[in-house]
């Protein structure tokens, strides 16, 4: 079986929920599904419209965190996760996926689920990167969560085009100035 990513799939649900703040209950199962989690557990009757908004509220919240630039404010931001969601790390085996922590508890609705597990993806990113490596990007019109573990300096952008039509548009309007 492939492996998660689960700093991925924090993104790809903060990202849903800024564009479709009423994402609905079907959009998130399909988005949970397609990063592994079991059909079994996104059935209407295991994902109710109320774990659905839990889970809405959890990744505006987590969006929070997405946009904060600063190491040490992050780095607090998800140890006030962590401690609110009653987060203890555990080994776990499952589904055909390999060894790998969860730090929710077995009793956490999906809410505090989706926070352990995000706090505890984006504490590895910054503890394997020694800074902040996620951001929303900086495009005027944009707004979009990133993971910027690629090689090379941070990113500002959540994509080349972003980050291009940011430069044409200074360019255009430094030429403006100079008339």
């Amino acid at each position: 079986m492939k492996g998660f990513d689960p700093a991925q799939r924090l993104v790809d649900l903060a990202n849903e929920v800024r564009v479709r703040p009423d994402a609905s209950r079907e959009a998130l199962a399909a988005l949970l599904a397609r990063h592994g989690e079991r059909a079994d557990d996104l059935t209407p009757e295991a994902f109710s419209a109320a774990d659905a908004a839990e889970l809405r509220a959890a990744a505006r919240r987590m969006g929070d965190v997405l946009a904060e630039t600063d190491a040490d404010r992050a780095a607090a931001a998800l140890n006030a996760l962590f401690a609110a969601c009653g987060a203890r790390p555990r080994l776990t085996r499952h589904d055909g996926h390999a060894w790998h922590l969860h730090a929710d508890r077995e009793d956490a609705g999906w809410g505090d689920w989706f926070l352990a597990a995000g706090a505890l993806a984006l504490a590895s990113v910054l503890t394997a990167y020694g800074r902040v490596a996620w951001g929303a990007c900086a495009a005027a019109r944009c707004g979009a969560y990133f993971l910027g573990t690629g090689p090379g300096s941070a990113r500002r952008y959540c994509s080349a085009a972003c980050a291009s039509r940011e430069r044409v548009a200074a360019h255009r309007r430094r030429l403006r100035a100079g008339q």
